[in-house]
This record gives structure tokens, C-alpha cells and sequence, in this order.
């Protein structure tokens, strides 16, 4: 695929051609490479990209699920889309994202209509140090795709030079952007949904094979508030609830620099050790 080198490195990686009525094409670069193939968020924001560039689409994200069912190599793959169902409000699209004649990925998105409601929240932006006070993370020796985000991290770090000893728990906070600096859209919002070590690296300091399997994210804000966030730091938390017979979990959130919570997410982690 030819893609324009003006465009940020996140737009490039997830750029899409049409081949098709419901179906794409494209390449992941070696930008966002992780252990084995891509980074996930940049292959669940690959796919969210096909749904908001169909003509036929309702709405604006308001959730997704991606299960990873295969190995991604660098290649070309393709993208299918379907409509399962439009209502008046909400839209419900099947896809899946195949290589080699073998599919790879499927996900499900629930698009929706916003519409005026009342609003309050159960939970509160975590207490933490301004962005600027923290310093970003040294990405040299860790995996490639880190490099495309800027990681202020105040607690729940991966140190990869195995120095430091197991942690009592793995619950991370840090601020994060992409880098270079891009504003923020449903896209990158998905993207970043990912953007946490693995749970089981930060609670053993240590790294092992290990991959998501499936992972769910809400969308909690319209793309008007997404635009006030503009290209500023996001605080995302996250945590595990569980390790055992080779899975873990993570809960994450993401909050917007003036205080809402912009979107969560839920994953299951595959891992060896």
C-alpha cells in the first residue's frame, strides 16, 4: 500500500483501502511491532477505522470487542465488514480481519446515536502528580511500539532489566499520548485503551510469553469531548483481578486532563510462566 509519509505514524498504521463495498485492505509497518505481530490497539483501531469510514454507519463508537485468534505476520491482510442490525439509535457490526486466506481477528462494534440524558458518575479521576511533573519513560529497551507513546508513569512501572523484585500488586497509573503528539479521536482513544504492560510483568518484574486474547472497550464520551482533550495526556489506570491456569484479567481506565472519564476496558491475557 502506498501510504503518504506526512501523515502521523499511528494514521499510517492503520490506513485502509477499500476493496469493496464491506470490505479492506491494508499493512501493519513495523512501527507498532509488539512480541509476536502487532500491537493490539493498533489492530483493534485498524478495525474500528473500517466502521467509521463505511458510508453506511450510524453513530459514533460506543463500544467494541476484538478477539485475537491468530498470529498477524507483515503482510497484507484484508477486512471484512457486515451490518447485523440498525435501529433507530444503535448499529451492531460484525467484522473480521483475515491473512493468508486464515482469520485472524474478529470483533464486534456497537455504534450509537448520543442523545441528552442525565449524567453522573460512580467513580473519580485518581489523585496523581500534573503530567509535566513526571517524567517520561526512557522507551530504549523495551518493545518498539512503546516508542509511538509518550509514558509518564507514576506508579506500577515494568522494569525489563529484571533489577526490579516482584510487586504485592499490579495496579499502574501513568499518563500517556501518542508521540509525536496527535489529537485525540475514537481511534487513538481505542488504540490507547491497550497501551498497559502486561499485568503479569508488572506484578512479577518480569517479562514472559504472553498475549491478549480478547479485549472490550467503552466508549464514555462523544467526539465533542474528545476534541477538548485535544492532543494533551490522558491518566490511565489499570489493574488485574486474577492470575491463574495461564489467563489473567485487566480493568483500565482512561480519564481526559480536565477529569472525565473518557472510556474503560476489559481484557483476558493468555500467558506462559
Amino acid at each position: 500500500m502506498n501510504q503518504s509519509t506526512s501523515l502521523h505514524t499511528f494514521d499510517q498504521s492503520i490506513a485502509l483501502e477499500a476493496d469493496g463495498d464491506n470490505a479492506w485492505r491494508g499493512r501493519f509497518p513495523a512501527a507498532y511491532a509488539n512480541m509476536v505481530g502487532p500491537y493490539g490497539g493498533i489492530i483493534a483501531a485498524t478495525l474500528l477505522n473500517a466502521v467509521l469510514r463505511h458510508p453506511g454507519r450510524l453513530g459514533d463508537p460506543v463500544a467494541m470487542t476484538v478477539n485475537f485468534a491468530g498470529p498477524i505476520g507483515e503482510a497484507d491482510f484484508d477486512v471484512s465488514t457486515r451490518i447485523a442490525r440498525t435501529n433507530r439509535s444503535t448499529q451492531h457490526w460484525i467484522l473480521e480481519l483475515s491473512q493468508d486466506d486464515q482469520i485472524a481477528v474478529t470483533a464486534t462494534v456497537l455504534t450509537g446515536v448520543r442523545r441528552d440524558s442525565w449524567e453522573s458518575a460512580d467513580v473519580s479521576m485518581p489523585e496523581v502528580p500534573p503530567a509535566g511533573s513526571v517524567e517520561p519513560l526512557d522507551a530504549r529497551g523495551y518493545l518498539r511500539w512503546i516508542q509511538n507513546y509518550e509514558l509518564r508513569i507514576v506508579d506500577g512501572a515494568f522494569d525489563p532489566s529484571g533489577r526490579t523484585p516482584a510487586q504485592e500488586n499490579a495496579v499502574t497509573r501513568l499518563w500517556v499520548r501518542d508521540h509525536p503528539a496527535r489529537p485525540l479521536d475514537f481511534l487513538s482513544l481505542m488504540a490507547a485503551s491497550d497501551c498497559f504492560f502486561p499485568r503479569v510483568f508488572v506484578r512479577r518484574q518480569e517479562r514472559m510469553p504472553a498475549g491478549t486474547v480478547s479485549l472490550t472497550t467503552y466508549f464514555h464520551a462523544d467526539a465533542a469531548t474528545l476534541a477538548r482533550q485535544g492532543d494533551r495526556s490522558l491518566l490511565g489506570q489499570a489493574r488485574a483481578n486474577r492470575y491463574s491456569r495461564s489467563y489473567f484479567d485487566q480493568s483500565a481506565e482512561l480519564w481526559s486532563a480536565d477529569g472525565e472519564l473518557l472510556a474503560t476496558s476489559h481484557q483476558i491475557v493468555y500467558f506462559k510462566g
